[in-house]
């Protein structure tokens, strides 16, 4: 800030927060404003009507921010919280539920405009549980959303209602040791949508921390929005492989996170980028999305996979960076024989709790051996802004878009492999 003396050598003057050079004022002698001869009282004057127009305009501006806010406030209670719930396997109902209310100061509330079907999701619609994580009680599906704010807490100065936003769908206790290390995807008491025994985000009003709402650019859509969660978990896995300019780089799945996945290792610089996949419809899609090359996995061991892989895409001894994105245990076998001696190993797919793993071949090799689960601090800001600046271009992935009451029938699609990426519709759009 510029004291009085910087003022008054810069020519500039300051009065209740205005500040204006004395030449352009002087050259900026409006008739309505100096009807006199530039006399100190004429001044005085000009001034006391510069200071009445801003007030007026400020008071109008007031007027219009309340009116907006009332506005929506009537709207929000007009809104619908209709809920797709999963009750037990294969058994799903639509649902009007209370709307949530804002608990703490530091939340919003978003009303949801879409949402995407998880291979998670998937699997609780089809199972009813992953691993120790148990359907007991009706949850509701959906954890890849993105939707516009409706209501904010008094202590939330960085969004307002209308801001459109990509929801982060996860957030830790923020006092135990992984979240203070910066690591709140590993935190022990996270709470994730659609995670039991939360709920997830195929409903109509959504509850969230102000800062897991990360605000859209103009120039990124609400659908384009809805497609940051998945491409935060392929920027995650891809800053675990530490991919950097000129990398070869092998994903092992062309599903939509396989695709984001080599879509980021591109972005990241990455000269060539080899998908994986057993059919072959996907990997002409990955070929025409982000890879370089593509190959078709064989019914054959996992090493002559490998050196099959590595000689129809000039690989040599192997690959910089090996990230499997399927789960699947033969592709994780030969991933480990793809890499080169020295290389990266990132396992981003889940599969099976356990599988037969080639440790002779990694230990000899030496390979960096990482997990990778969901995201962490600045994931989701990169996806974001790889989409804003047209780096990754996620619409592409977008297969179908339906009503809010066509979900089962979406997740249905989803589950026979008939579409890339599905959005569904909130139930206010």
């Amino acid at each position: 800030m510029l004291s009085a003396r910087d003022n008054a050598a810069h020519g500039t003057t300051r009065r209740s927060g205005l500040t204006t050079s004395r030449k352009s004022a002087q050259a900026c002698r409006c008739p309505h404003l100096h009807a006199g001869d530039g006399s100190v009282g004429d001044w005085a004057a000009s001034a006391v009507k510069i200071h009445t127009m801003l007030l007026n305009a400020r008071l109008r501006e007031t007027y219009f921010i309340v009116a907006k806010m009332a506005a929506q406030a009537l709207d929000k209670e007009k809104l619908s919280n209709l809920s797709f719930i999963l009750n037990k396997p294969l058994d799903v109902a639509y649902v009007e539920q209370p709307k949530p209310t804002i608990e703490d100061p530091h939340n919003v509330l978003v009303a949801v405009n879409y949402t995407g079907i998880c291979g998670s999701d998937v699997h609780y619609y089809v199972h009813g549980a992953i691993g120790h994580f148990v359907v007991r009680e009706p949850m509701v599906l959906g954890h890849e959303s993105s939707g516009t704010v409706v209501e904010v807490g008094s202590a939330v100065t960085d969004l307002k209602p209308g801001d459109r936003v990509a929801l982060e769908p996860g957030y830790g206790c923020r006092r135990c040791k992984h979240c203070r290390a910066g690591k709140y995807n590993l935190c022990a008491k996270m709470i994730f949508a659609a995670t039991p025994p939360h709920h997830g985000t195929l409903t109509g009003v959504w509850a969230a921390p102000s800062d897991f709402c990360y605000k859209l650019p103009d120039q990124v859509s609400l659908q384009e929005g809805a497609l940051i969660e998945p491409l935060a978990v392929a920027v995650h896995i891809v800053r675990q492989g530490d991919v950097r300019p000129g990398s070869s780089v092998v994903v092992m799945g062309a599903g939509p996170v396989g695709l984001l996945c080599a879509a980021v290792a591109r972005a990241h610089g990455a000269s060539k980028v080899v998908s994986v996949d057993i059919v072959q419809s996907k990997l002409d899609f990955a070929r025409s999305f982000c890879s370089t090359h593509t190959y078709a996995s064989q019914k054959i061991s996992a090493e002559d996979n490998a050196a099959a892989l590595k000689e129809a895409a000039g690989l040599g001894d192997g690959a910089d960076v090996v990230i499997d994105a399927s789960g699947a245990e033969p592709s994780i076998q030969a991933s480990i024989h793809t890499v080169r001696m020295g290389g990266t190993y990132v396992q981003g797919g889940m599969g099976k709790a356990d599988i037969t793993f080639p440790i002779m071949a990694m230990c000899l090799k030496e390979v960096t051996v990482r997990g990778s689960f969901r995201y962490g601090p600045g994931d989701y800001e990169l996806a974001i802004e790889l989409v804003a600046s047209g780096k990754v271009d996620v619409k592409k992935l977008v297969s179908e878009v339906v009503e809010f009451r066509q979900a089962e029938e979406a997740f249905k699609k989803v589950r026979e492999g008939q579409v890339i990426k599905i959005l569904i519709g909130g139930p206010n759009q």
